[in-house]
């Protein structure tokens, strides 16, 4: 690992950062003439990030719903959730999904992965609802690292309207989380979709994100090939061409429908 490729990522100008998201949320209600923002607070890095944006500018016109399946989400997340819509003082909802989802159950073949990326998508679902309600923009929460690997699910977290941190590699959303007051419990826990018990995203993708940062930055900020990637991260080269190939792999995620 080389430390000095990631402090160069993580060293950018979060106050300039946080005025130019704080810009193009103002902008996005006004030019989509809408009543305000949506987003789903769990309790996460991302999500609160956004949250704390979100209040910055719009704290009046922003609504969270906060939406556990409590038969598999962390309680302290949750309640990591309602100390920050206490903090923040923003309308919220706390809707369980649990029931929704175990009627679906009732009907559907058991498998454990994709009762896992149907949470995330009654999550867009419901967000949806209440944007569509309510006449507000949905607010996603996908940082650039795991947008370009393809860590969300298709039509699930990976539903917005607008994506303020998508530029914004998982270390620098944490630094940017230092920045705004995020409390440092929620900076340095391990990040989770939370789709399943126990669920924890760099087990799950078998990489740290300082490393799929420091690779991800070689190849698309510094343009470098696989090769050089490697020699300039010091990460070994199997673990550049799983990263690489998630990205590849994981385009259709990113783009809309193929068509012929």
């Amino acid at each position: 690992m080389n430390e000095k490729l990631l402090d160069e990522i993580k060293n950018q100008d979060y106050a300039a950062i946080t005025k130019k998201i704080e810009d193009f949320l103002k902008n996005q209600v006004a030019i989509n003439n809408t009543n305000g923002v949506i987003l789903g607070l769990s309790g996460g890095i991302d999500s609160s990030v956004i949250t704390y944006l979100c209040a910055r500018v719009l704290k009046d016109k922003t609504l969270a719903l906060i939406m556990p399946d409590t038969k598999i989400s962390p309680k302290e997340e949750t309640e990591e959730a309602l100390k920050i819509i206490e903090k923040l003082e923003i309308r919220y909802k706390l809707l369980d999904i649990n029931l929704i989802v175990s009627e679906y159950s009732k009907y559907i073949e058991p498998n454990e992965r994709a009762l896992g990326n149907l949470r995330a998508r009654v999550r867009a679902n419901l967000l949806y609802y209440y944007a569509n309600s309510k006449n507000l923009l949905v607010v996603g929460s996908s940082d650039k690292s795991e947008f370009l690997i393809g860590y969300f699910t298709k039509f699930g977290d990976g539903s917005a309207d607008v994506l303020p941190i998508v530029s914004l590699y998982k270390t620098q959303v944490r630094e940017l989380a230092r920045f705004l007051g995020v409390p440092e419990l929620i900076i340095t826990q391990k990040s989770s979709p939370n789709l399943w018990k126990g669920h924890i995203a760099e087990e799950e993708i078998g990489v740290k994100y300082e490393e799929i940062d420091s690779i991800l930055y070689c190849i698309f900020e510094k343009k470098l090939s696989i090769e050089e990637t490697v020699k300039a991260t010091n990460i070994e080269k199997n673990t550049v061409d799983k990263i690489y190939q998630l990205y590849k792999t994981s385009e259709h995620k990113r783009i809309t429908a193929a068509r012929p």
